[in-house]
C-alpha cells in the first residue's frame, strides 16, 4: 500500500490547497515604505536638474512647468530611476526594501528568478495600473488566481516569505 501525499484535511478526503493570497495590503504598505527613499532620490534628480538648468543661465520657474519638456524629462528621469531600483533589488533577491519587513517577494509563477526585461515589464505595467486608480492592484480580489494586472502580464506573482 503505497502513503499519500497529498494533505488529508480529517475527512478521509484531501484538503484543497490553500488559495494564495492577494496580499493587497503588503504590496500597498511595501510601496509606501519604498516612496520615502525615491522621494530622496527623486529630490536628489530634481536638484540636478535645477542646478544645471541655472547654470546654463535659464530661469528656474521653468523646470517646475510639468508641461514643458524639460518637466517631462524630470519625470522621465525619476521614472527610470524608481524602475532601476525596482528591478535591480527584484533581480537581486526579489524584493525591495519596502518588501522585506512584510515578508513578501517578486517571483515567476515557477518560482524561479524573473529577468530582467519580464521585471521592467511588470514595472511599467505596475505604473500603468497605479496611473488607472490602482485598479490592477484591487484586480487581484476579483481574480481566481489572486494576481495582478502586471502579475498576469508577466507571469510572476507576489509571495509571502515564510518566518525564519
Amino acid at each position: 500500500m503505497s502513503e499519500s501525499t497529498t494533505p488529508d484535511d480529517g475527512t478521509g478526503m484531501p484538503a484543497a490547497a490553500p488559495r494564495p493570497q492577494a496580499l493587497i495590503l503588503r504590496r500597498l504598505m511595501a510601496l509606501f515604505y519604498d516612496f520615502w527613499p525615491m522621494l530622496a532620490v527623486w529630490m536628489l534628480i530634481s536638484l540636478l536638474f535645477n542646478v544645471a538648468y541655472t547654470v546654463a543661465g535659464h530661469d528656474q520657474r521653468d523646470i517646475l512647468a510639468t508641461l514643458s519638456p524639460l518637466g517631462a524629462l524630470l519625470w522621465l528621469c525619476c521614472w527610470l530611476a524608481t524602475g532601476a531600483y525596482a528591478v535591480h533589488s527584484w533581480r537581486r533577491g526579489g524584493q525591495t526594501l519596502g518588501m522585506r519587513p512584510w515578508r513578501i517577494r517578486v517571483t515567476a509563477i515557477d518560482g524561479s528568478t524573473p529577468g530582467t526585461r519580464t521585471l521592467w515589464l511588470r514595472y511599467a505595467v505596475a505604473t500603468l495600473s497605479l496611473l488607472a486608480g490602482g485598479l490592477g492592484f484591487w484586480w487581484a480580489w476579483l481574480d481566481r488566481s489572486r494576481l495582478t494586472w502586471h502579475d498576469r502580464a508577466t507571469a510572476t506573482r507576489v509571495v509571502r516569505v515564510p518566518k525564519r
